[in-house]
C-alpha cells in the first residue's frame, strides 16, 4: 500500500472528516499541520499550487480536498 500523507489544519472540517474516514478504513497516514509547519506548507503549495487543505499525498499522487472517489481508487478501497 502507498504511503499516505495529509496536509491539514486543526480547524479544517474536511480534514477532520478525511482523517476519520481513513481511520475507519484502517489506513495509516502521516499528518502534517501546515498551520504550524511553514516549510511543509511551502512544499504543499509547490506540489499542488493550492493553499487550501486537505491535500492528501498518496505515493506520487496528490488529492485536493476530500475526493473520496479518487482516494478510494488510489488506496484500492472497496465501498
Amino acid at each position: 500500500m502507498s504511503k499516505v500523507k495529509i496536509y491539514s489544519t486543526p480547524t479544517c472540517t474536511y480534514c477532520i472528516i478525511l482523517k476519520k474516514y481513513l481511520q475507519e478504513k484502517g489506513i495509516d497516514y502521516q499528518e502534517v499541520d501546515v498551520s504550524q509547519d511553514e516549510e511543509a506548507q511551502k512544499r504543499m503549495v509547490e506540489k499542488t499550487g493550492q493553499m487550501g487543505v486537505p491535500v492528501t499525498e498518496i505515493g506520487e499522487e496528490m488529492v485536493i480536498g476530500f475526493d473520496k472517489e479518487k482516494i478510494n481508487k488510489l488506496l484500492e478501497i472497496e465501498e
